[in-house]
């Protein structure tokens, strides 16, 4: 049975947009900024939990335990998604939230690898588990939640969802940034990484007291929840997810390209690690600032436009720019590489979100979206920074990253085509 309440007041009670945007968004702010975090401080990491002779064999075990642990969102979004389906919207969000900070906190506190051994490896791996299927059903709950209590503005409101991102990977690009100039390379080593992570357990606690505040969506609470989601959904509606992984595929490759970044600049570029903190700081400027503003613009162009659009000149672009900046190795030319891939990634990634709420019914709206979402970050995503280094590994050529680009985005662009007649 569900645990929704039907009366006429949860439904009557009329949204605030701004507490709406904050309870939903702030708890996609704290996975993004954890996920980037992580990214960002990848070879420090790598030196405290996964230490061996060879750096390169610590950072791909790094790389690896941040793919593996998106194998489980897929789990977390077919768990969190059909409750949110089942028991209401509130209460997946709330889950959700606590679990993100339990992975947390294991990060932030557990001595290295010097200290405890091998037990220090296996939680690192058991704390981006817990957060990575927190994380599985955080997208599809709250993007259904903000879409809900305001159709009528559903591109500009669920743009939000990708521009908090953008401001989480400009809080972690501060924090490298700062620390980079603040601290030695020694003290960012031996604790100085730990300082964002903690950062991240702060906002947690604000996050929940809001989310406990806020009330079910209306269209959601005044009709009757479905019996069984995921029956429905891998019954019927196998092909609207097929639809919704590819149309998110390309968004989630840039936007771990962009987390990859630092690592990328000061391993195969050989730059200095404030460069590539200063790059991925001015990624999350255009993220947070463009990615609503597109929002705004596709409410009255319309979405399809600036899809194609983005996707076309991601196509033409994307090597010639990787080309400038291997040939022409300067901090400049990396932060217009990735200022040119943040701007494209603006554009596109403010649409997807309505558009997979769009393509789903309310009543497994929640649960198709975090399942497809999931799928796409997993395969497409997670392992971006892993498969970039193999690729540059056994290719040679530092340009690895722009053909796996062009690669997805030919798969998005396929998936726009196929759903173009669902899309308005």
């Amino acid at each position: 049975m569900s645990s929704i309440s039907h009366s006429a007041p949860t439904s009557a009670v009329k949204p605030n947009l701004h507490k709406t945007l904050f309870a939903t968004c702030i708890g996609n702010a704290l996975e993004w900024f954890d996920i980037a975090v992580y990214g960002f401080f990848a070879s420090y990491i790598a030196h405290a939990f996964f230490p061996t002779s060879d750096p390169s064999v610590s950072l791909l075990l790094t790389f690896g335990s941040f793919g593996v642990s998106f194998l489980i969102r897929p789990l977390g979004a077919i768990v969190l998604g059909n409750y949110a389906d089942r028991h209401g919207r509130k209460k997946a969000l709330l889950l959700s939230i606590n679990l993100m900070m339990l992975g947390g906190a294991i990060i932030t506190f557990m001595p290295g690898y010097a200290s405890i051994g091998l037990a220090a490896p296996v939680l690192i791996l058991l704390a981006r588990l817990i957060q990575g299927f927190s994380a599985g059903g955080e997208f599809g709950s709250s993007t259904a939640f903000l879409v809900e209590h305001f159709p009528e503005r559903k591109a500009f409101i669920a743009s939000w969802q990708f521009a908090t991102q953008g401001a989480s990977t400009l809080m972690a690009s501060a924090f490298g940034l700062g620390l980079t100039q603040i601290l030695s390379e020694s003290q960012i080593q031996e604790w100085g990484w730990r300082i964002p992570f903690a950062f991240g357990l702060l906002i947690g606690p604000l996050g929940i007291y809001i989310r406990r505040h806020v009330h079910e969506p209306a269209s959601f609470a005044q009709q009757q929840p479905e019996a069984a989601p995921l029956k429905r959904l891998f019954g019927r509606q196998k092909e609207l997810m097929l639809l919704a992984i590819g149309l998110m595929v390309i968004s989630t490759a840039v936007n771990y390209m962009l987390n990859y970044v630092p690592t990328y600049a000061t391993k195969t570029l050989h730059l200095p690690g404030s460069a590539a903190f200063s790059a991925t700081l001015l990624a999350g400027v255009i993220l947070t600032v463009v990615t609503p503003l597109m929002g705004l613009w596709a409410e009255k162009v319309g979405r399809v436009p600036l899809m194609w659009g983005s996707l076309i000149l991601l196509l033409v672009t994307i090597y010639p720019a990787f080309t400038l900046v291997v040939n022409h190795t300067t901090p400049l030319t990396l932060m217009l590489l990735v200022g040119w891939m943040a701007l494209l990634k603006s554009v596109y990634f403010s649409t997807v979100p309505s558009v997979m709420a769009d393509l789903f019914p309310i009543g497994t709206r929640a649960s198709g979206m975090a399942i497809s979402y999931n799928i796409a970050v997993t395969v497409f995503g997670g392992f971006a920074p892993l498969i970039c280094t193999l690729l540059i590994s056994a290719t040679g050529t530092s340009l690895a990253p722009s053909y796996y680009l062009m690669a997805v985005a030919l798969l998005s662009g396929i998936a726009l085509v196929r759903s173009k007649q669902r899309l308005s």
